[in-house]
């Protein structure tokens, strides 16, 4: 029966990896999109989140790939900057890029949520092992 709790928590990470890859590039391409469309979608703000979102979603992902015991506080952090981000796209209501990117942020902000929430696959909840 552990076994199958341990498979079902590494499924759920490797979905939550998954969404933090794509919303990481979801994000970047949406910089790109916004730098070329000019005026309130290239403003400096709503540019730093975007790249600000790319990164954290990143860094998530590689924390989790390397089972770092501290995922739980990269992907808490990753859950709000998300959600932060999607809030902002969804300004520009009617603009197909920035609803696709929103969706995704509230796609890889709910998996990190939950990811923050488990902690660990060994249950520590983010702690650093013993020295």
């Amino acid at each position: 029966m552990r076994g199958t709790t341990r498979e079902h928590e590494s499924e759920r990470m490797q979905e939550c990896i998954d969404n933090c890859s794509n919303c990481h590039a979801a994000c970047l391409e949406t910089v790109i999109y916004c730098l070329q469309k000019g005026g309130h979608h290239a403003e400096e703000a709503h540019v730093r989140l975007l790249l600000d979102c790319a990164e954290i979603c990143q860094t998530s992902a590689n924390f989790m790939l390397r089972n770092s015991p501290l995922h739980a506080m990269t992907c808490a952090a990753c859950a709000e900057i998300c959600e932060r981000c999607a809030v902002e796209c969804e300004r520009f209501a009617g603009d197909m890029q920035m609803e696709a990117c929103a969706r995704m942020c509230r796609t890889c902000a709910e998996a990190c949520k939950e990811m923050a929430a488990t902690g660990t696959l060994s249950g520590e909840r983010g702690t650093l092992p013993a020295t």
